[in-house]
This record gives structure tokens, sequence and C-alpha cells, in this order.
């Protein structure tokens, strides 16, 4: 069996839950309140949901910044901007990778609180709270990229 040129984890949907609402529980532990949630999109859009539902927010707004085609990094991109800035604001990725679109919001909201579900090691020093460690070589499949679909037994397969 030969290795893997890189490795994968693989993240269902019960786990992306599972481990935001570890993360909203975290936050409620810090003690601090947030009046609004701002999601970086895609991947924050999920985890936002969750947290705004977790800590009673309702004040749900969208940077969407753009650094991923499907399966490789490229360039970052703001697509859309907000404009406020708070130490009462949340800002929520689902992953901090290289660090390139967290330098774009820790630039952009220097007040805010931002968090991640996942964090490898070269971006997890630009987030302020995160819950899970992956390793930087790692690609994280996320549920919505993933399909269930039927696979034959390999008894069978010739």
């Amino acid at each position: 069996m030969e290795p893997l040129d890189h490795k994968e984890f693989y993240v269902s949907w019960e786990d992306m839950h599972r481990t935001t609402r570890q993360l909203a529980a975290m936050l409620i532990k810090s003690g601090k309140t947030f009046r609004g949630i701002v999601a970086v999109s895609r991947g924050g859009l999920v985890p936002a949901a969750i947290l705004a539902r977790e800590l009673n927010i309702r004040l749900v707004d969208t940077i969407c910044i753009s650094s991923y085609d499907n399966d490789k990094q490229r360039g970052l991109q703001i697509i859309k901007d907000v404009l406020d800035d708070a130490d009462d604001i949340l800002i929520v990725d689902d992953l901090v990778d290289t660090g390139s679109t967290a330098k774009v919001i820790n630039d952009k909201f220097p007040n805010a609180t931002f968090v991640t579900v996942y964090a490898k090691p070269q971006g997890k020093p630009l987030v302020d709270m995160y819950v899970t460690d992956i390793n930087q070589e790692t690609w994280i499949h996320l549920p919505w990229d993933l399909v269930m679909k039927y696979e034959d037994p390999l008894a069978g397969k010739e």
C-alpha cells in the first residue's frame, strides 16, 4: 500500500454541528457577549448559523472572500464587504489554514473577535478561538462539499 501524497480529513454534518456547538460553549464560558455575527462566506455560513442559534444572536451579516477553487488555494478576492468593526462583533469562519484570509479579517476588524471551528498551525495565531487542531498538510473535506452515495461492496468487484 502506497502512502497518500497528503492527508485528508472528512467532516460530517454531525461533526460540524457538534464541534461548532463546542465553540459556542467556549464563547459563553469566556463571558463575552456579541451584538452580531459576520460570517466569512462560504465556509463560515454554516458555523455562523449554528452560533447564532446557540448564542441567541439575530444580527448576522457576511463578508464574502474567495481564496479556494474547489480543491486548491489561490489569490484572495473580496466579493462583498461589511463596514462595521466593533468589539461586540463575532467573525466566524470554518477554518484558518495559511492565514491569508485571517490577515484580511484581522486588518479589517481589529476590534472584533475572530473564531474558527478548525485551525492549522500557520493560521492558528491569527484567530482568537478555535476548537480543533488540524495538521498543516491535511486537506479538510467539509460536509457541504461532499455527497453520500451508494458504494458497491469490495467483494464482487473485479
